[in-house]
């Protein structure tokens, strides 16, 4: 992911933003930030009750830089489209996601579609409907090969981590 992120980028300066999460996860996710050579920012979300629209809060300087959200899942797409609009609206360039699970259920295409996120990288370990592959800011990153050879390398105990490198 992290090398298709710095081939995809149209422009620089690239940040990456990832969002959603706890503390030990930040660091995580600051490993792929020092992988693509970026500096690291997070959209913060605050929900007061349950199916309310949440705040959005941007920590760190996006102003001028093409954003790489990075999460695990995206269902509705409506967390992911908020979050781009509060890093667009704090003068980020542009707004990329790469999320490894898209749902994408009910109407998460059409917001997606409709939405100002340059583009949404998905991975096929869920597969794409018509509605998916049809929409124009939508890309597929094809995993399964992958995904294959990790399981061959678990089952006669190999490293899997140097897949990664």
């Amino acid at each position: 992911m992290a090398q298709n992120i710095i081939n995809g980028a149209d422009s620089f300066p690239l940040m990456a933003i990832p969002f959603f999460m706890l503390a030990g996860e930040i660091m995580n996710k600051g490993g792929l930030a020092k992988r693509i050579d970026a500096p690291l920012a997070i959209v913060d979300k605050r929900r007061e009750r349950p199916n309310e629209s949440e705040v959005m809060n941007v920590i760190g300087d996006v102003a001028g830089f093409t954003c790489v959200l990075v999460d695990d899942i995206v269902d509705s797409g409506g967390t992911l489209v908020n979050a781009a609009d509060a890093l667009l609206e704090n003068k980020a360039k542009e707004v990329y996601a790469y999320i490894s699970h898209g749902v994408l259920s009910g109407g998460a295409v059409t917001r997606i579609s409709g939405s100002r996120l340059k583009e949404l990288v998905i991975t096929d370990s869920i597969q794409p409907t018509k509605e998916i592959l049809a929409a124009g800011n939508i890309r597929i990153l094809e995993i399964a090969s992958l995904i294959g050879e990790a399981i061959g390398r678990t089952a006669t105990e190999e490293s899997v981590s140097s897949l990664f490198d």
